[in-house]
C-alpha cells in the first residue's frame, strides 16, 4: 500500500528522472512478489481523507504522483505481479507500457469503500479499457485476472510468473538505443491526441510538432547510421 507520504516521494522521484539524460527508460516495480501495489493506504482515511476537503488535498498528493509519472519523458514500464488495485492500478495506467505476470490481480473496487475515481484517473481508465469495461470495473467491484486484463486492454502483455522480470528488463534494454526525441515526443503527440481527440484548436507548436525531429542532430545522425548500416548514436538533442 502506498501512503500520502508514499504518492509525494513518487511524484518527486519522478520529477528528478525527468532531468537525467543518462536514464533511457523507467521500470516501476513492487517490492517482492505478493503485489505490485495494493493501492492508497487505508490508514490514511482517519487523518488524510476523512472528509471532502481533507479529500482534496489527498488528491493533489495522488494526482502530483500519477501526472508525473505520466509526464516523464522516457518510456515507462509497469512490471506487474500480484494485486495490483485501487490506486496501484491507476498507477499502472499512468505508464506507458504494463507487463504483467499470469497470477496477476487487477481491479479499482473503489465502490466498496464508498468512494470515487477523479476525471484524470477515468480518463486513462477509458483510454484504455473503452466506457463498456470502464464501467465492468468500476461498477462491479471485482477484481481480475491478467488474462482478463489483457483481453480488456488494461495490460499490454502477459507473460509466466518466472520470466516476468527477464522478460521486462529485456524489453528496456532493447527500446534503450532508440531515439530519445522519438520517444519523449511521441509521447506528447499522444497525450495531445488523448486530451483533444477531435485535433481541434491544434496551436502553431503543436502542428509542428511531429515535423520537428527533421531538425534534430538525431535525426542526422539516424540518417547517417541508416545508410552506413551501422548502430545510431542518438544523443538526444
Amino acid at each position: 500500500a502506498i501512503s500520502y507520504l508514499g504518492w509525494l516521494a513518487l511524484r518527486k522521484i519522478s520529477l528528478d528522472l525527468q532531468h537525467d539524460k543518462t536514464v533511457k527508460v523507467v521500470i516501476l516495480a513492487g517490492s517482492g512478489s505478493e503485489a505490485f501495489s495494493a493501492g492508497a493506504d487505508i490508514k490514511d482515511f482517519d487523518t488524510r481523507r476523512s472528509d471532502s476537503a481533507k479529500a482534496k488535498v489527498y488528491s493533489e498528493a495522488f494526482d502530483g504522483a500519477l501526472d508525473a509519472i505520466e509526464s516523464l519523458p522516457q518510456p515507462t514500464i509497469s512490471m506487474i505481479q500480484g494485486f495490483c488495485v485501487g490506486g496501484g492500478c491507476e498507477m499502472s495506467m499512468a505508464t506507458d507500457i504494463r507487463i504483467a505476470s499470469e497470477d496477476s490481480i487487477f481491479g479499482i473496487p473503489v465502490a466498496r469503500l464508498g468512494i470515487l475515481v477523479g476525471f484524470k484517473e477515468m480518463r486513462r481508465l477509458v483510454s484504455l479499457v473503452g466506457p463498456g469495461n470502464a464501467s465492468y470495473i468500476l461498477l462491479t467491484g471485482k477484481l481480475i485476472s491478467s488474462q482478463e486484463a489483457f483481453d480488456m486492454g488494461l495490460v499490454t502483455k502477459v507473460v509466466p510468473s518466472n520470466s516476468l522480470s527477464d522478460f521486462t528488463y529485456k524489453l528496456a534494454t532493447d527500446m534503450v538505443p532508440l531515439a530519445p526525441l522519438s520517444q519523449q515526443r511521441h509521447k506528447e503527440i499522444l497525450q495531445k491526441t488523448l486530451q483533444n481527440p477531435s485535433l481541434s484548436d491544434l496551436t502553431a507548436e503543436d502542428l509542428h510538432l511531429p515535423f520537428s525531429n527533421f531538425d534534430s542532430h538525431d535525426f542526422v545522425e539516424g540518417r547517417s547510421a541508416f545508410i552506413e548500416r551501422r548502430q545510431p548514436n542518438f544523443k538526444g538533442r
